[in-house]
């Protein structure tokens, strides 16, 4: 078991906050902590994975990145939750809608993980597990969308291991199964979270359709993702106080 500092963040303990917000770019996470937060400090630079952390409306949080995939967010948030002692992370990135009822531009709260991968063949479980949010944070993320007058559409995603997937059916099969869009990265999460006996939610922005071939912009991606980042740090601050 590895002592602090981990290979994959320099952080000393008290330098992560009990919740933190992950997207998969770190320089996403850059730019939310220069946006959002007051008195960001950079407490990782390890494989380029930064991590900052701040305080917003007067809430210590910080944001770092996860990386692509699930073996990436499968090695950072295990960290956080047993190295750092981190009670909540709160995914935060693009998705790509699979249904009718998901459009382009929609914010989506994950309220569980359809998958792809063998991440969960690691647990020894002789069945199949259900990857799923934590009750309280979907709560308090859906509290607080109404607050903002943010539109949210809540429901599963499928995080895939594939992202040029060599076979279109397999997409429609999961859209069949009521499954709203798909990412690479909630599913790993949600069962480290369970496994830490911690808590998890994710936040995405629908920013193409894989059915409909639609596609945003950089700016109206921008535009798409202040709202869902905004969403996410107003349920960290509930789930702070």
């Amino acid at each position: 078991m590895y002592t602090l500092p981990t290979p994959h963040n320099e952080a000393k303990k008290e330098d992560i906050a009990k919740t933190v917000l992950m997207p998969g770019d770190p320089l996403r996470a850059k730019w939310i902590a220069e946006t959002y937060l007051e008195d960001a400090v950079c407490v990782n630079t390890v494989r380029n994975m930064l991590a900052y952390t701040g305080t917003y409306e007067g809430v210590r949080l910080t944001v770092m990145g996860a990386g692509m995939g699930m073996p990436s967010m499968g090695i950072y948030s295990y960290e956080l939750y047993h190295h750092y002692d981190v009670d909540r992370i709160i995914r935060i990135g693009s998705a790509g809608a699979i249904c009718d009822e998901v459009k382009v531009r929609d914010v989506l709260m994950a309220i569980g993980a359809c998958t792809n991968s063998s991440y969960a063949s690691q647990f020894g479980l002789r069945g199949t597990v259900a990857p799923v949010a934590s009750y309280s944070l979907l709560r308090m993320g859906e509290e607080a969308a109404k607050e903002a007058g943010i539109p949210l559409k809540v429901g599963t995603v499928l995080s895939s291991d594939t992202f040029y997937d060599d076979n279109m059916d397999n997409t429609i099969a999961w859209s069949k199964m009521g499954v709203l869009a798909v990412e690479m990265e909630v599913a790993a999460l949600y069962l480290n979270a369970a496994r830490a006996k911690k808590e998890a939610a994710a936040f995405l922005t629908i920013s193409d359709s894989l059915l409909g071939g639609e596609v945003l912009s950089a700016k109206d991606r921008q535009e798409g993702f202040s709202q869902m980042v905004e969403l996410a740090l107003k349920t960290a601050v509930k789930a702070e106080q």
